[in-house]
This record gives C-alpha cells, structure tokens and sequence, in this order.
C-alpha cells in the first residue's frame, strides 16, 4: 500500500477512534458519586442559577463527549484556569476552529494536485479543532515546571516561619503574600478553601490534585499523615525542605548531563560546515586555481 494513503488513513481513523474511546470511557461512577454528594443534606436551597450561555457555547457542550470534557478541564486546572480561557469558551472555540480548518483544509486538497498536498489538508482540518487543547497543554507544562522551581525556597520559606513561631496556615499565608508565582497562588487558593469551611486534609488534597508535581504530592500527604498522627510539623518541614533542594541539585546535575548530547546535532548540522567552510574553503578554492591554470 502506498505510505501516504496509509499515512492520511491513519490521521483520519485515530482522532475517530480517540473520540469514541471518550465517549465510551464517561466516568458514570464519578458522576453518581457526585450527585450523592450533592443530593445530601435535608436543608438545601431551592434557588437554581440559569447560567447564560452563547449559542456556540451550547453548541460546544453537545458536540463534546463528557469524558472528553473531563479531560479538558483537567488540562485548564494545571494551567491555572485562565480568566481568558474558562472551559466554556474552550469548548466554543473547538468547532469554530474546527470548522474553520476543515474549510481550509478543503480548500488545499481541491487545489493540491499531489498527495502530499492532500495530506497537508486533512492534516490542517484535524489541527484547527485540537489547537486549544495543545495550548492548554503548553501552557500547564510551563506553570507545572515555574511551580516545580519554585517549590524548594517556598518549603524554606515557610520552615523559618514555622520555627519563628508561626503556625503551619499562618507559614502558608506569609508564603502566599510574599511570592509572586504560581506556587504562591495555589498556597492563597488552598487557604481560601479552608476559609470557606473545607476542612484542612480536603483542602490540601485538593492542592495535590491541581498539580502534577510530584515533589508536591510527596509533600502534601507528609503534611496530611502529619496532621492526622499529630506529628510536629516543623519536623515535617525540615526533612521535606531538605529532600527538594536535594531533589533540584539532582535535576541540574541531569540537565548538565544532557547537555552535550543536546548540542551534539547544532554542531553536527550549523557550526561544523561553516567551519568547514570557513577553513577549507580557500584551500579548495586555490587547489582548483592552480590544476585549472595547469
């Protein structure tokens, strides 16, 4: 069979399939939990809240399966939900986006007069629908990786606090108030949590549950087994502290260590011929004068 059929077949047959392994794989547990949370208590409010919608709003929540929604607002929790991007606009925005690249991609594959023209149509058709998920995702990697840097001077911070006298709330909020980054906002979100009567473990597993650090999990369920056998915290903090400055030398030392094979292939493809060039060239060039006037 030809690669590129085999290749354009592919791009159409997997996002298909992916889509309807969403659809299949709805978490209808977790939604039954969630309505029994919600269903207790016998003294519940009768007003509900009409949220208003836009009309490519509605559109978006129809046409996306509710797995695959799921997963969408997972990816707007690691990038730290956007005031510009909340989860309805993403799901408007997909469709739109789709459209608009199916159109294009039309337009390619009937002016293209060879596959590889094709291809690049069906390629831009698929694209424009998945782009907010490929932003959302780029945009989580880097608050995930300003958070993972952060983590070690933040546990520093708050050890001096605790040991000056504070309690462990009392560290978060100095810790929150005199950082700038994304750590710092989740710390403020977690003591809002706790102000509005979520009780401390839910509010620091809910932390863990927003990250994808896995420094910060270890961290969090020490302080969760701390508060539930009654262990010092300062304790806690101190070894935990330790473990992530350790834990960020071991880092930089593997980035030294990729180093070179990093710059192995920019030496090997930009610098090396132009020093070739650059050294070789003239001998080249005489060499060729001197046979040539022979």
């Amino acid at each position: 069979m030809d690669p590129l059929i085999l290749l354009s077949l592919l791009l159409i047959c997997l996002p298909l399939g992916y889509l309807a392994w969403t659809m299949l794989s709805t978490d209808k547990k977790g939604q039954a939990v969630a309505r029994d949370i919600l269903a207790r208590g016998a003294h519940r409010a009768e007003v509900e809240k009409k949220v208003s919608r836009g009309l490519l709003d509605k559109i978006g929540h129809r046409l996306t399966p509710a797995g695959y929604v799921q997963k969408l607002d997972r990816l707007l929790s690691l990038a730290g939900r956007p005031v510009n991007l909340p989860l309805g606009r993403v799901l408007a925005a997909k469709p739109a986006l789709g459209l608009m690249g199916g159109l294009l991609g039309l337009y390619l594959s009937a002016i293209g007069t060879t596959p590889i023209i094709k291809l690049v149509g069906l390629f831009v058709l698929f694209l424009g629908y998945f782009i907010p998920d490929l932003l959302l995702y780029s945009k989580g990697i880097e608050r995930q990786k300003a958070m993972q840097l952060e983590l070690a001077n933040t546990l520093d911070q708050m050890l001096i606090s605790v040991e000056a006298g504070l309690g462990f709330e009392g560290a978060m909020a100095r810790a929150g108030e005199n950082g700038k980054g994304p750590l710092a906002e989740e710390l403020v979100r977690t003591l809002q949590d706790m102000q509005v009567g979520r009780s401390r473990r839910e509010s620091y597993l809910a932390l863990a549950e927003r990250t994808n650090i896995p420094e910060l999990r270890s961290f969090v369920q020490a302080v969760v087994q701390a508060d539930t056998y009654g262990i010092a915290i300062s304790r806690v903090l101190r070894v935990q502290a330790k473990v992530m400055r350790v834990k960020r030398r071991q880092r930089a030392e593997e980035k030294a260590m990729k180093l070179p094979v990093t710059i192995l292939f920019p030496l090997l493809f930009f610098i090396f011929p132009v020093l070739f060039i650059a050294i070789l060239g003239p001998a080249v060039i005489s060499t060729i004068e001197t046979f040539s006037g022979q």
